[in-house]
């Protein structure tokens, strides 16, 4: 009989990196896939969902206005319980930090069914920032059973925490995910990204929109990315906005009258990623793309005071630079007049794996279950 392993995730970031391995167990003989979405995100969740050709088998539908984590935790919960109790499926597997992840390891740990956690073992053990990612991620480390850590930091971190059984080192899925996304001759589904010409400008993606940099922190990142647009006339700025009013109305007050500053809606997978190809680097406080945009040869400058994913830093792909307005200005400044910097950068090796990680992680189920 086949192993039914049951995919759960429901935001953007998480489809991104979940999608392709839930493509390798369709493909995996032995294993019966199911997918179910909570929809924590909608749009954005949907969208990626099309890029990969996957249709999720169970919906939660949980998006609502002005929805909290203490009713994202509850309505997961409750809503994976009946599932559960129809699907019995032998393995559970989550990805990363999310409220989602957290809530659908509580609800097969109810159910005693063993979970999977994808992305296991970052952490900046600091149980406020990110928050409340940092603390989704310890807490679903608890309910594990077989622990997918991308490198051999992550490894490290679940042994130093007293983990010491059923630990894969498998990189990481984001990279799987590129193979599908960029490609060459790629043509933008955004029409506003058709307009931009990409080969007389430096172009700069921005991405902000991490709950701890809400209010004066997001302020002072504006204030970075106005001066380096007004200080380099061979730059442009594309920033997708996320859709919280406590992002969107703050960038546009403060962005949106500059002429070399692009406020764009957010965007699918498959332009963000052949948009960072085209790219000379990225600034973000996103975890994902710390890892994306070094595959794709690109610097990223981390607009947070700390990151869980310390190994890019010291490869050298990565730097965290804080949100203090001079500090992102004087470090962008650096990559965009000394080329020996930027080279190094860019050309450091990505620590995040060769792109086989959905098969290893096959493999290693396969192997848990004796199958």
């Amino acid at each position: 009989m086949a192993i039914k392993i049951m995919s759960i995730f429901g935001t953007r970031p998480e489809a991104i990196k979940m999608l392709p391995l839930v493509k390798c167990i369709a493909t995996t003989e032995g294993f019966e896939g199911k997918v179910c979405i909570t929809a924590q995100h909608r749009e954005m969740l949907d969208q990626v969902m099309n890029v990969f050709g996957v249709s999720a088998d169970y919906d939660l539908n949980l998006m609502r206005p002005k929805q909290t984590l203490t009713s994202i935790t509850t309505d997961v919960i409750s809503g994976l319980t009946a599932i559960f109790a129809t699907e019995q499926p032998d393995l559970v597997l989550v990805h990363g930090d999310t409220t989602t992840s957290f809530a659908a390891a509580m609800a097969a740990f109810y159910q005693q069914i063993p979970v999977g956690h994808v992305e296991a073992g970052l952490r900046t053990y600091n149980m406020y920032s990110p928050f409340p990612e940092e603390t989704n991620r310890c807490l679903t480390t608890r309910l594990t059973t077989l622990h997918f850590a991308p490198t051999a930091l992550n490894v490290h971190n679940l042994l130093k925490e007293n983990i010491t059984e059923h630990i894969y080192q498998t990189g990481n899925t984001v990279i799987d995910a590129l193979a599908t996304t960029v490609r060459d001759g790629y043509v933008f589904k955004n029409s506003k990204l058709r307009q931009i010409d990409f080969t007389s400008k430096r172009t700069i993606i921005a991405t902000v929109h991490r709950r701890e940099n809400l209010g004066a922190p997001m302020r002072q990142i504006f204030s970075a990315i106005l001066a380096i647009a007004d200080e380099f006339s061979d730059t442009q700025v594309i920033y997708p906005v996320h859709k919280n009013p406590a992002v969107s109305d703050v960038a546009h007050e403060m962005l949106d009258k500059h002429p070399r500053i692009h406020l764009i809606d957010p965007v699918d997978v498959e332009d963000m990623h052949n948009l960072i190809s085209k790219s000379y680097m990225v600034l973000t406080d996103s975890g994902g793309l710390q890892e994306e945009a070094p595959a794709l040869g690109k610097p990223v400058l981390v607009l947070r005071t700390e990151t869980e994913r310390p190994e890019a830093v010291a490869a050298g792909v990565v730097r965290v630079v804080g949100i203090e307005t001079s500090k992102i200005f004087e470090a962008a400044h650096l990559l965009l007049t000394d080329k020996p910097t930027y080279l190094q950068m860019s050309h450091a090796i990505n620590p995040y794996g060769d792109g086989n990680a959905s098969r290893r992680i096959c493999q290693a189920i396969t192997r848990y279950f004796d199958i």
